[in-house]
């Protein structure tokens, strides 16, 4: 998204618009154009968001399809209190992360995350985060594709209950065929400026499917039968099983850098307000989904909790053909923002002059989009759930709540000469802190997937 400052080249992927380029890596529930434009409307004139629209743009950045995964992570954690106080405790690097982005992105004066983090810290770094961010945008539309068949499976089922078990209602057939007539088409165009009128009913998508599960607890169906809801953990590290749920479900940071440099005050004060609002309410949309689902089920819930739901319910139905559309919708996003970082690691590989570039960029682009889309479908269809894709990326999602912006914070200390008082030397051992936490989840999260994988 900052390869070319020239916007004539490249519309939406080196637009100077700061609204352009806030799309949403994770959530289905986002488009931020239509929220940035709304705002820039009402602005006094210096085109910038309020606090408001601000803090409505970083909550939809977070909330997303990873909620389906909380109440299993619940129950991988150990329960309730394990689960919650897991959130509140990652909740403070998680704000701090995004308060750090900010101050990286001031000193450095770029407004996308991996420009900040090429920045700050380097060329390499530049690089590697680059790839993490390729490889994450990746797994989630693998992700995507899978939420995509467990809910139309159930949809299906509703619509059709005399026809079980015939070939159009296979769940690999529903996943392709939505895939390549409405996907696909979605993904290819050069610009997504369109997926603004798919924002609204994205919204009221993830806020409903949370609205159903706590109601769904309170008056639970008869034909539903809660298994063993334990009180506590099997051991401290399972704990630790939750983490990769958490980190994906509140990774917003990469989406959030071009939010605060469009905001009509750009200042550390007003977005850390921003950023801990906004993070407070995202804790208590997971905490509704987890805790209700997860009380609603106890350990017999599915990686994908709607999937635990009788099938023949309307209000469950409505919830997964909310998701399904809000899925849709996101994986264009994710794919361009994926296709956007390949394209920039392209071009510093080869050093293509940007003239070269644009007369091959159609050919490139549909290429790209194709390779991604096939590998992204395939994969989806033998990956059993959920669980198993969002174990994996979790824990690179803590790469961008911890690691980057830890190092970033080191490295814009590190730089400042002048003045080392006892609050450089605290920031400067927080920021070292902040990547120690994020490669040991990483690495622990990362190694504890790939091993589940193998032995199963």
């Amino acid at each position: 998204m900052a390869i070319n400052a020239d916007a004539e080249d490249w519309g939406g992927v080196g637009s100077s618009d700061p609204g352009e380029r806030a799309w949403l890596l994770q959530s289905p529930s986002v488009d931020s154009v239509d929220h940035l434009d709304a705002e820039r409307r009402q602005s006094s004139g210096d085109g910038g968001v309020s606090s408001w629209g601000a803090v409505f743009i970083v909550v939809n950045a977070a909330l997303g399809a990873g909620l389906l995964n909380f109440p299993a992570a619940f129950n991988m954690a150990g329960g309730v209190t394990a689960g919650v106080m897991l959130q509140m405790f990652m909740l403070i690097f998680i704000i701090t992360g995004l308060v750090i982005l900010g101050y990286c992105s001031q000193v450095s004066n770029e407004s996308t995350y991996q420009e900040v983090v090429r920045a700050a810290c380097g060329r390499v770094t530049g690089v590697l985060c680059e790839v993490a961010i390729a490889i994450y945008t990746f797994g989630t539309c693998i992700a995507f594709f899978i939420v995509i068949g467990d809910q139309l499976d159930r949809l299906v089922a509703v619509a059709t209950p005399s026809a079980d078990g015939v070939w159009y209602t296979d769940r690999k057939f529903t996943i392709v065929v939505t895939a390549v007539l409405v996907i696909l088409p979605l993904s290819i165009p050069k610009e997504i400026g369109f997926q603004k009128y798919a924002s609204a009913l994205s919204v009221m998508g993830t806020w409903y499917v949370t609205i159903v599960i706590i109601v769904k607890y309170i008056w639970p169906d008869k034909e539903v039968t809660p298994g063993h809801v334990p009180t506590s953990s099997a051991s401290w590290t399972a704990v630790f099983n939750a983490m990769p749920t958490i980190c994906f479900g509140f990774q917003c940071h990469v989406s959030c850098v071009p939010v605060f440099n469009s905001m009509r005050r750009k200042e550390l004060k007003p977005w850390g307000l921003v950023v801990t609002l906004s993070m407070i309410i995202c804790l208590f949309v997971y905490t509704g989904t987890g805790v209700c689902g997860y009380l609603t089920f106890g350990s017999s819930v599915s990686q994908d909790v709607l999937m635990s739901y009788p099938p023949d319910d309307i209000a469950v139905a409505i919830a997964r053909a909310f998701i399904v559309v809000c899925v849709i919708t996101s994986y264009p996003i994710l794919h361009f923002c994926g296709r956007a970082v390949l394209e920039g690691l392209w071009l510093r590989l080869h050093g293509e002059q940007v003239e070269v570039c644009v007369r091959r960029e159609q050919r490139r682009r549909i290429l790209q989009t194709l390779v991604w889309f096939v590998l992204t479908l395939v994969l989806a269809l033998f990956i059993p759930d959920i669980g198993r894709v969002i174990s994996l990326i979790g824990g690179l999602a803590a790469c961008f709540i911890f690691i980057f912006p830890g190092l970033c914070l080191m490295q814009a200390k590190l730089s400042e000469t002048d003045d080392r008082s006892t609050s450089w030397h605290g920031l400067v051992i927080f920021g070292a802190a902040m990547v120690t936490i994020g490669a040991f989840i990483f690495g622990l999260t990362t190694t504890n997937s790939i091993y589940q994988d193998v032995i199963s």
